[in-house]
């Protein structure tokens, strides 16, 4: 059965950002802290506005997984039991990483 972005994989969850975008942030971060010394006030503000874009992106990444789970059930009655296992999995592996964030 082929994976869905962002589904489980067979050792856990799949991180929630790709590595390039997942390094990005990280490296953003780093720099604010870096410039805390010189500057806290506006590392403190490059903060807020780093973790406001993060959690706007994490809204975005975790709308986009259900609208392919929905997407995936949602046929009408053309869709067999076997296939609903498989989305109930999926609904359940979407529900834990909300849960772990």
């Amino acid at each position: 059965m082929r994976r869905e972005p962002g589904m489980e994989s067979d050792e856990g969850f799949e991180p929630l950002f790709d590595r390039g975008e997942a390094e990005e942030f990280r490296s953003r971060w780093y720099a604010i802290q870096a410039g805390f010394v010189d500057e806290p006030r506006k590392a403190v503000q490059e903060a807020d506005e780093l973790v406001a874009t993060v959690m706007k992106r994490l809204a975005e990444v975790f709308s986009g997984e259900r609208e392919r789970l929905e997407r995936y059930w949602d046929r009408g009655d053309d869709i067999s039991t076997e296939d609903l296992r498989v989305a109930l999995r999926r609904y359940r592996s979407f529900f834990d990483r909300l849960l772990a964030v």
